[in-house]
């Protein structure tokens, strides 16, 4: 297994320490600096000088020291209504289901040595890229499109748009809503299907793709498309029919 470099993790986790022992603070600074996928933003000797900054929503992970003047790391944590991502940093082990309540990523004891350090914070940056690309997926916009190359261009044809598909061997033809003539591309009809949405588009034929949201009538050999008739291979009826009927309903 090759070692990690700065290159392999494009997003670094933003970080800060809250420590009341300089020391302690310290050396946790000079352990978050040896990791590649980590950032340390700033240091704190009391987590009310950390209160702003983890606010403002900038920081992803906070190292936090438990046992503090006037005010204890867990005390703290409850005290922030939607806190980053925490590592609990102490010398005393009888936090530690306090702290599993709380939802913490880990929990480390002092001295706490590097390699322990850093399982705890690679658990930080799994959870970090699991929590991004699931916001990723459910923010990102549905494409509604396709793109073909024809006549020597990259070409959107949006699925509104088509009629349906016509496979000849090398070649697709493209029969669309507004061009009498339809778009031929160097492809076959199992890519295309490929790219096309089941949700709208089916394969009725060993030599057609139809738009189920443009089909006009439908008997058993054929289907309509305006004045264009398709007809319907038997392999592809069954399926075909059961998908056509469930829209209809």
């Amino acid at each position: 297994m090759k070692p990690s470099t700065q290159s392999d993790y494009p997003t670094k986790l933003k970080c800060i320490a809250v420590d009341d022992e300089p020391f302690a603070l310290e050396m946790i600074a000079d352990d978050i600096q040896k990791v590649p996928y980590l950032e340390l933003v700033n240091t704190f000797s009391s987590p009310f000088e950390a209160w702003e900054l983890i606010n403002s929503g900038q920081i992803d992970l906070v190292f936090l020291d438990i046992q503090m003047p006037t005010l204890t790391g867990t005390q703290f944590l409850r005290s922030l209504i939607q806190p980053p991502m925490v590592i609990f940093t102490t010398a005393y082990q009888q936090y530690a289901m306090e702290g599993y309540d709380l939802n913490v990523i880990d929990y480390l004891l002092k001295p706490i040595p590097f390699d322990r350090f850093l399982r705890a914070t690679n658990k930080a940056y799994e959870l970090y890229t699991l929590r991004h690309k699931e916001v990723a997926e459910t923010t990102a916009p549905e494409v509604d499109y396709v793109v073909i190359n024809a006549d020597y261009k990259k070409i959107k044809l949006f699925y509104q748009d088509i009629l349906f598909v016509e496979g000849l061997k090398d070649y697709v033809k493209i029969f669309t809503v507004n061009d009498n003539k339809p778009i031929l591309t160097r492809s076959n009809l199992k890519a295309m299907e490929g790219k096309l949405p089941a949700q709208f588009f089916c394969r009725v034929h060993n030599s057609y793709i139809v738009s189920l949201q443009k089909i006009t009538a439908f008997q058993k050999s054929k289907i309509e498309i305006g004045r264009v008739e398709v007809p319907v291979g038997s392999r592809f009826l069954p399926a075909f029919e059961e998908i056509y009927q469930g829209q209809l309903r």
